[in-house]
């Protein structure tokens, strides 16, 4: 089985960070607040930021969305690790779209994973079992 890895654009922004409370007990982060050095505001990761490292606050989220087709769909996004709990990303996906949102709940580190077959399969027609892998590493910092 061949595996392959699509390294992130040379010219990928900055690492980022998001925006949203991680649950009701604690407060939102402060809007004018400057993020930790090395963290933006906003996080949402697209198939293109695979192999990216990026730091987020807790108390902030980071959201996916990975394209994907009804005969080639994305494996459900998981989290390992620590530093993330899964939190309910808010819409429908078309089939094969991976769509999946995590808040980031106590300092730690996790992985984000994802993977989809390169080649469609085709009853009765040779099959290609190439895999492509979607991860980032996301380091969580204390707000």
């Amino acid at each position: 089985m061949i595996t392959t890895s699509e390294p992130s654009p040379a010219t990928a922004p900055p690492s980022v960070s998001a925006t949203r409370p991680a649950s009701p007990r604690q407060s939102a982060p402060d809007p004018g607040a400057k993020p930790a050095p090395g963290c933006t505001d906003h996080v949402e990761l697209t198939a293109a930021d695979s192999g990216r490292t990026l730091c987020l606050a807790v108390g902030r989220q980071v959201r996916i969305t990975l394209d994907g087709a009804k005969d080639r769909p994305w494996t459900p996004v998981k989290s390992t690790g620590t530093g993330l709990r899964a939190a309910n990303a808010g819409i429908g996906m078309p089939p094969g779209d991976g769509v999946a949102a995590f808040d980031a709940v106590m300092p730690g580190t996790a992985r984000l994973a994802s993977s989809r077959l390169l080649c469609a399969a085709h009853p009765g027609r040779v099959a290609c079992h190439a895999i492509r892998e979607w991860t980032v590493i996301v380091r969580v910092t204390p707000s």
